[in-house]
C-alpha cells in the first residue's frame, strides 16, 4: 500500500497533478486565496476606525473581499496562480522520469 501522507497531515499523492484541468483549477484557487490574503492585509493597515465601523460591517466586508478575490482571480489574474501551475507542470514529468523502470533500475 503506497504512503499517501508523511505523518504531518500533508498528502504525498501527486496523481492529481496529471490532469491539466486540475492544475488550472488549483492555480485559480491559489490565486484567489493569495489575493484574498492581500486584500485582508490591506484592510488591517488602515490608519483608524470609522465612525460607523462594527463587527457586522467587518464581517460583510470580509465576505465582499472574498468574492472580489475570487472574481479577480477568474477575470484579471495577477499571475501567481499561473506561475504555480507552470512550476507543478514542470515538476510532474521530472517525478515520472525518476520512477524506477520495470527491471528495478532508475533511468
Amino acid at each position: 500500500m503506497p504512503a499517501t501522507s508523511n505523518g504531518g497531515g500533508v498528502s504525498m499523492d501527486t496523481s492529481r497533478l496529471a490532469s491539466k484541468e486540475n492544475l488550472d483549477a488549483a492555480g485559480k484557487r491559489f490565486e484567489a486565496i493569495f489575493v484574498g490574503m492581500m486584500l485582508k492585509s490591506m484592510r488591517t493597515a488602515s490608519l483608524g476606525e470609522g465612525l460607523f465601523d462594527s463587527k457586522a460591517g467587518q464581517q460583510f466586508r470580509d465576505m465582499q473581499d472574498q468574492q472580489l478575490a475570487q472574481s479577480m482571480a477568474a477575470h484579471a489574474p495577477i499571475g501567481i496562480g499561473k506561475a504555480m501551475t507552470d512550476f507543478l507542470a514542470k515538476a510532474a514529468p521530472v517525478e515520472a522520469a525518476a520512477a524506477p523502470t520495470t527491471d528495478g533500475s532508475t533511468p
